[in-house]
């Protein structure tokens, strides 16, 4: 035990480091523990999608879009999401699938969504890359 202090002391900033990855990784896994959405692949996005009255909600870009989507898909970008959140008021009690790209600004988005008062709010894990590698259908309009 000695030795670790002794380590400790002579090497401030690795010890300064170390505290931060576990700080990080202590931090992520709480976040991820205490979110109030689900990630879901992209077979079971389709199982969300099929249930009645579901929303399938596209938080990219104008640009991104214009390469395709899920049909079916509103597009609402996630800069201008928590303004236009009373357009979705109708879809609180009925699924929503959120997608982006890759499945990081969609999380967001969900955490949103969520705070909003949402009850069965679902992340596209992956985003719209995950959907086209599962060889699933995109709508070009």
């Amino acid at each position: 035990m000695e030795e670790y202090i002794v380590f400790a002391r002579n090497h401030p900033v690795l010890m300064m480091g170390l505290i931060a990855v576990v700080g990080l990784i202590i931090w992520t896994e709480f976040s991820r523990l205490t979110r109030k959405y689900k990630q879901v692949g992209a077979a079971q996005a389709v199982q969300v999608m099929n249930q009645d009255g579901s929303l399938v909600l596209d938080v990219r870009e104008e640009s991104e879009v214009r390469n395709g989507r899920i049909k079916g898909a509103r597009h609402i970008p996630l800069a201008q999401l928590k303004t236009r959140l009373a357009e979705l008021e109708s879809f609180k009690e009925k699924p929503v699938l959120v997608y982006c790209r890759s499945g990081s600004r969609s999380a967001h988005a969900c955490g949103v969504i969520s705070k909003a008062g949402f009850q069965n709010v679902s992340n596209l894990a992956g985003g719209i890359m995950a959907w086209e590698s599962a060889n699933l259908p995109i709508s070009q309009r």
